[in-house]
């Protein structure tokens, strides 16, 4: 049987705030909870993907400390400004 829609948000989401390490799961977690909905086909599969890489190479990604693959690129960087207006003070 096909995913449908609201399976793929909620599995999405799930993985999003369980990924093995804390830090991700702040980092994601949230991001997913506020953007997922929004996002169009393409972009949700590129999230999808995106969850299916090493919480030890996402971490330095959206940190800025190390490149990420030009692929995710763009939303890294999304993530990142994200999840500094989260947590930045005021």
């Amino acid at each position: 049987m096909a995913e449908t829609a609201e399976d793929r948000l909620k599995r999405l989401r799930m993985r999003s705030w369980r990924r093995g390490t804390k830090e991700m799961d702040l980092v994601l977690g949230p991001y997913a909870d506020a953007r997922l909905a929004a996002m169009d086909e393409p972009m949700l599969a590129l999230y999808d993907r995106l969850l299916t890489e090493n919480d030890q190479d996402l971490l330095p990604w959206v940190l800025g400390q190390t490149p990420a693959p030009a692929d995710y690129s763009a939303l890294l960087a999304e993530i990142a400004a994200f999840a500094r207006a989260r947590l930045s003070p005021g």
